[in-house]
């Protein structure tokens, strides 16, 4: 039974202990499963992003994206777009032309 239990901790939390420090930002897929991380996220001050279906509390994640969660596909889809802005937004070549006007 121990044994069981150490395998089912160390799939769920075993990335956790090679983290040097907080993420930038956590995102949520279901509310309703996940709602301890998103306390937890609150208490330590990390911005979130979730997606909210129509059983969800929009109001409980900075940053909420009005999404089917139960579904693969539109989970796929807001997925690699949010991967695609967040590598381009750390790109080193990112144009900031429109801010350099005067």
């Amino acid at each position: 039974i121990l044994k069981r239990k150490l395998s089912t901790l160390q799939r769920y939390l075993g990335g956790i202990k090679y983290m040097t420090r907080l993420p930038d930002i956590v995102i949520v897929l279901d509310q309703q499963k996940e709602y301890i991380a998103l306390r937890e996220c609150a208490i330590l001050g990390i911005p979130t992003i979730s997606l909210v279906d129509t059983n969800c509390d929009p109001d409980l994640a900075n940053i909420s994206i009005p999404a089917n969660d139960d579904t693969m596909t539109s989970i796929r889809l807001i997925l690699n777009k949010l991967v695609f802005s967040i590598c381009e937004g750390r790109s080193p070549l990112v144009s900031y032309q429109g801010l350099m006007e005067v």
